[in-house]
């Protein structure tokens, strides 16, 4: 057979060939049970015969609504390998919502986990839906897992094509309609295993599957290592698993982070096993970060990037320096293969160190944005994505991302970068967090406004920190309202949700 002729290839046959491999091996951990690698092959070509039994094939959509479930990973893979796509709904979204998007993504088939079937029926009840399967009992649709365990292990592969669409993830929706990012199977890549590793990797998952955790379980599986699955993320709960399940990988958005540093247990809680900690999806505070090194060690890694572009930038554990905190505050060097320039609003590149949107051509840019052809063209352009994010490029390379070009507040006098002046309230020894956002007054002026949280028993108050702002950064980083809470909200992904900060602020 010719090369041409070799049905192509995507990276989760990569990963099924990995956990081929080594069939003993345990691949998953979830509430209890263990799942080696070879039960979880089979599941995966089991469920993808029975959803070929169902009539699904290739360009069509496949919707899950699921939690942190071995199974509906195998879904995932399921679906892919006979070329459809996957959108998978964040739990956290109003009923109307996912129902807006299960009828926009045009699905075929909803697969849902039995302890959300409440919410599947709410969704079901607004969107039409030709087949709904569930992972298990239940008494909305089809059981999936009954139907697959009468079909064969019998590997299954060649449906997709390259350019097919292999998943359709969405950005935001806390408010508003959220935007369909579509990936293809070309531009996702292949997955390598890592060949004679000195220790099998061991990745903790604590957030939703539907957000980043899920590509990091990818290339966990497909590298021969284990993923522990947990529900949600409870900072005791990671710490006690990583203690007893000697977890060696962890990936948390900074705010997750900081609540696990800050956890009475965390001195106390035996972490030496830890590798590699990899934070990313938001804006990082360095004396946080500071903080989290002091705990955990010298196993910190930052990786910057978007789910339109793919990995961006990488700041190593090496280079987490705790003597160059202007260090801690950049997104790290741009990677191998990725080009990234700075441009001001008239297109121009501009030279290290000036401020500017920052824009990224890569071979793992999205295809598009779902239905939205006009978004698209103004988002991609010439080859070139636009970020959104507003940052610099020094002489040595460094990517620093200063803020988003929605957030950044415009005020008399100049721009107020939101994660500048968070960094400096941050700074202070009573302050343990802070959000900082633009609100519109009678006059339609942007006004600074932060909430902060404070450190236990902290005594700090607005003047004071008011002050402390006005001194080393100028009138114009002053907040005009400064107002403390318990904890700051997130989204489902794990960000500080500064929408509803923002619409609390307005309304107040």
């Amino acid at each position: 057979m010719s090369v041409a002729a070799l049905p192509f290839r995507s990276f989760v046959d990569d990963i099924l060939e990995s956990l081929g491999a080594a069939p003993a091996r345990e691949a998953l951990v979830h509430q209890g049970r263990r799942i080696t690698a070879g039960e979880f092959r089979d599941l995966t070509y089991r469920l993808a015969h029975a959803l070929r039994a169902h009539g699904l094939g290739r360009g069509q959509t496949v919707t899950l609504l699921c939690g942190n479930l071995p199974e509906a990973l195998a879904a995932r893979y399921a679906a892919n390998l006979l070329g459809c796509r996957v959108n998978h709904l964040y739990n956290k979204l109003s009923a109307e919502s996912q129902a807006a998007i299960v009828r926009d993504v045009e699905t075929r088939a909803l697969i849902v986990d039995p302890a959300h079937a409440d919410r599947a029926a709410e969704v079901t009840s607004q969107a039409a839906i030709p087949h709904v399967l569930t992972l298990g009992v239940s008494e909305l649709g089809t059981n999936l897992l009954k139907l697959a365990a009468t079909e064969p292990a019998e590997p299954i592969s060649g449906w997709a094509r390259p350019e097919d669409i292999c998943s359709i993830r969405h950005t935001g929706g806390t408010t508003g309609h959220p935007k369909g990012i579509c990936t293809s199977f070309e531009r996702a890549g292949r997955m390598r295993r890592r060949p004679s590793q000195a220790e099998t990797p061991r990745q903790l998952v604590a957030t939703p599957l539907a957000h980043a955790a899920g590509l990091v379980a990818d290339h966990l599986l497909a590298e021969g290592g284990t993923v522990v699955l947990l529900e949600d993320f409870d900072p005791g709960q990671v710490l006690a698993t990583i203690e007893r399940e000697r977890i060696t990988h962890l990936f948390l958005l900074p705010p997750l982070l900081y609540q696990l540093t800050d956890h009475p247990t965390a001195h106390r809680t035996d972490t030496s096993s830890l590798r590699q900690v990899i934070y990313g999806g938001c804006q990082a505070s360095p004396s946080r970060i500071a903080d989290a090194i002091r705990c955990f060690g010298p196993v910190l890694m930052q990786g910057y990037g978007q789910t339109e572009t793919g990995s961006i930038s990488v700041l190593t554990p090496e280079e987490h320096d705790l003597d160059r905190p202007d260090r801690l505050r950049s997104a790290g060097r741009v990677l191998d293969g990725v080009e990234v320039t700075i441009r001001d609003a008239d297109g121009n590149d501009l030279p290290h160190g000036e401020h500017g949107e920052v824009c990224v051509r890569s071979a793992t840019i999205m295809q598009g944005y779902w239905k939205q052809a006009e978004l698209t063209t103004e988002v991609l352009r010439d080859g070139w994505l636009h970020t959104g994010d507003v940052g610099f490029l020094d002489e040595e390379g460094y990517l620093t991302i200063v803020d988003r070009l929605k957030d950044m507040i415009v005020v008399v006098g100049g721009h107020v970068y939101t994660t500048e002046l968070e960094d400096l309230l941050n700074s202070h020894p009573q302050v343990r967090q802070s959000a900082v956002f633009g609100v519109r007054d009678g006059d339609r002026m942007e006004r600074v406004h932060a909430v902060v949280v404070r450190t236990p028993g902290a005594e700090v108050d607005a003047d004071e920190l008011q002050t402390m702002v006005r001194r080393q950064r100028g009138a114009m980083y002053e907040p005009a309202h400064l107002t403390f809470a318990e904890q700051l909200p997130l989204t489902d992904a794990g960000k500080p949700d500064k929408k509803l900060l923002r619409s609390r602020a307005a309304q107040a």
